[in-house]
């Protein structure tokens, strides 16, 4: 039988979130299985994953505000901008907190970032990573992403410094980017030690379960498709109107959504709860992105 649903993961270091896909498909014995949110393989924490039919929800979730604990490493930098890679430069940095403190303002706001070569951008159909990996380098253009927040939780003095700092960001953010300009700022490089993943939109650490709980009880982390989409604007409808939208109808806006609604997207619930389509705004109409049959339905 397929499972339909969102698991919210605490991924573990050493796995890519690839990785985490192909162990639940084995746990729960079905290839329909899909992630929102890719995180390093050396990072860890929430990473949203859909089975069956949720699958084709995760694109709603993708673009989803996303919040990290990092760790910054003063005065070595690598060729990944991370731990994982290879020392290219180190020099004793002896900042202090203050410091840190008084730099980290000035990237709050929208601000340019140029993707790492270890990252998963696609420049000329090629993913960079993959470039990096034999050893190419190829021009990128900076890219438009927003801190919302950037705060120091914890410094650790020394010649080599560290600073563990809390980033709201919006997605598309690279927080080993964001450590290695932090660096720059000061007078000197950093590179990014640990990164934890501490929320996607409004799914948090508090909800998410190990590969271990997931194994030992697979029915009970599943949460309903409905789950997957409760940070869009919800929409109820009448048993009339789930009839069409199960044949993907287009409304006019004012009649479907509400002359007052905001821009979408939107989850359609029938009136039994269940969620029953995605529809998007489209002038002065809603029209289906993604259109779900309720599970007893099938």
């Amino acid at each position: 039988m397929t499972t339909h649903g969102l698991i919210v993961v605490d991924k573990p270091a050493a796995w890519t979130s690839h990785d985490v896909v192909a162990k639940i498909r084995k746990t729960y014995h079905q290839r329909r299985v899909g992630h929102a949110g890719t995180l390093d393989p050396d990072a860890t924490g929430v990473l949203l994953v859909g089975l069956g039919r949720a699958t084709r929800l995760m694109r709603f979730l993708q673009d989803a505000g996303k919040g990290y604990r990092a760790t910054i490493v003063f005065g070595v930098s690598t060729t990944t901008l991370d731990a994982s890679g290879e020392v290219v430069d180190r020099h004793p940095m002896p900042i202090d907190r203050a410091e840190v403190d008084a730099v980290v303002p000035a990237f709050l706001g929208e601000i340019e970032q140029l993707p790492p070569m270890v990252s998963a951008v696609k420049i000329g159909g090629r993913r960079l990573h993959e470039l990096a990996r034999r050893g190419e380098e190829i021009e990128r253009a900076p890219r438009r992403v927003r801190i919302d927040r950037i705060a120091v939780e914890s410094f650790e003095p020394g010649p080599y410094p560290s600073a563990t700092v809390v980033v709201e960001c919006s997605s598309g953010t690279y927080v080993r980017s964001l450590a290695a300009d932090i660096g720059a700022r000061l007078g000197g490089v950093a590179h990014l030690g640990e990164l934890r993943r501490l929320h996607i939109g409004s799914f948090t650490l508090d909800e998410a379960r190990t590969l271990a709980d997931i194994e030992a009880e697979p029915d009970a982390v599943v949460l309903p498709p409905i789950a997957a989409v409760r940070d869009l604007e919800r929409v109820n409808i009448d048993a009339e109107q789930a009839r069409a939208v199960a044949h993907g109808v287009t409304f006019p806006a004012a009649v479907f959504a509400g002359a007052g609604a905001g821009p979408g997207p939107f989850a359609v619930v029938g009136p039994d709860g269940d969620l029953l389509a995605v529809y998007e705004r489209r002038r002065a109409a809603v029209k289906p992105a993604v259109v779900l049959a309720p599970v007893e339905a099938t």
